[in-house]
């Protein structure tokens, strides 16, 4: 990771993987320049609309999105070359050689950037498998090792039992990797359990961030870190019918979710009890409103200043407090966390504690691409 100050620009330390929906959006357009430049989100396209294509460019200048269409038919409407927004493409193994040159094109309208996402529940085809798979990527799209990142998606890590299942083969997966020169190499997965509709209500419950606890035992490795933000890794899960008043909040090695259904009085009462609850608990910053946005805007329920909102917006600054925490954590990962909050210094990632992932000595054993 780069210091993001001095001579050199900063490079992102932190890729969380968000759907592509209006909360999750609403959190990213938020970011102020310096956190932009430190976040690399990778979005996942369910449907493409016109609002879409206005919420993606009016996204931060210096925040350069990842956007996977893998869930899309191969049409020209998926061609991310001709969105005419910034972005990297996001390209799977086994995707289609006629996506792969798309890809690859939008690639080089915008940087000549793009990033290879390796699942690791499905993409098992082994080391000699996988270097066969990268190499048709990097011929189909025309792209080098050097102008890829690497993202190795764990997938769902609900339990200390996920945690040991996936770290074996993460590592897997990591020591191929080290065979080619890839820019970056990141570690996701999600932690966040698949429904929260069993949980108990009108009272904060913490539950585990497992997915946190995978990238520390990686720690060894050096990789950066990426999650699923304050939502479950499995497709098509969550709560859509949950009409509940829900906020998810990030806390050290924990989310504390608020569920309120207390009876009486107005939602907008009902949120406001929530918010009081929650800017009165011991995990609530002391920098207060000026943690980030979506903090700014829950004590501002708290204080009864404006409405409860919906669900896009409990999401909203669910996801903006949680990516200011993550972004705090990974820059400055020391004791007084929220003393520091999340100010242009707290996003100064740190050489002497940062992550440092290193390909093997010497040239890669194969798949380098003549420049």
């Amino acid at each position: 990771m780069v210091p993001a100050h001095g001579s050199r620009a900063a490079e992102p330390v932190y890729r969380p993987i968000l759907a592509c929906r209006r909360g999750e959006l609403d959190a990213l357009s938020h970011l102020d320049s310096t956190a932009a430049a430190l976040v690399a989100p990778i979005l996942e396209i369910g449907t493409i609309d016109r609002s879409t294509m206005d919420t993606l460019r009016r996204l931060p200048p210096g925040l350069l999105p990842a956007v996977d269409v893998s869930a899309l038919p191969d049409t020209p409407a998926t061609e991310l070359g001709r969105w005419d927004v910034p972005l990297m493409p996001v390209i799977g193994l086994a995707e289609s050689d006629h996506r792969l040159a798309a890809h690859g094109a939008a690639a080089r309208t915008h940087g000549r950037r793009a990033l290879v996402r390796l699942r690791a529940g499905q993409d098992r085809a082994g080391p000699d498998g996988s270097t066969t798979a990268v190499e048709r990527v990097w011929r189909c799209t025309a792209l080098a090792p050097e102008e890829c990142d690497l993202l190795v998606d764990a997938g769902d890590v609900c339990c200390p039992a996920d945690v040991r299942s996936a770290e074996p083969r993460v590592r897997r997966l990591l020591d191929w990797a080290r065979r080619h020169a890839w820019r970056s190499v990141t570690v996701a997965a999600g932690g966040m359990p698949p429904t929260l509709s069993r949980l108990p209500t009108d009272e904060p419950i913490r539950l585990d961030r497992w997915d946190w606890q995978l990238w520390q035992r990686l720690a060894d490795v050096g990789v950066d870190y990426g999650d699923y933000g304050v939502h479950p890794a499995v497709p098509g899960t969550g709560d859509p019918g949950d009409r509940l008043p829900t906020v998810r909040y990030t806390d050290d090695g924990s989310w504390w979710v608020y569920r309120w259904a207390r009876r009486g009085g107005r939602s907008e009462e009902r949120f406001a009890d929530l918010c009081r609850t929650l800017v009165s608990a011991p995990h609530w910053p002391s920098t207060g409103a000026a943690f980030s946005w979506g903090d700014h805007e829950l004590l501002r329920r708290a204080r009864r200043g404006a409405g409860a909102g919906s669900a896009a917006n409990w999401a909203a600054w669910s996801t903006s407090h949680h990516l200011a925490y993550v972004l705090a954590t990974l820059s400055r990962p020391v004791a007084g966390l929220d003393d520091a909050g999340a100010d242009e210094d707290a996003l100064r990632p740190d050489d002497d504690i940062a992550p440092s992932w290193r390909p093997r000595p010497g040239p890669p054993q194969r798949g380098r691409t003549p420049r």
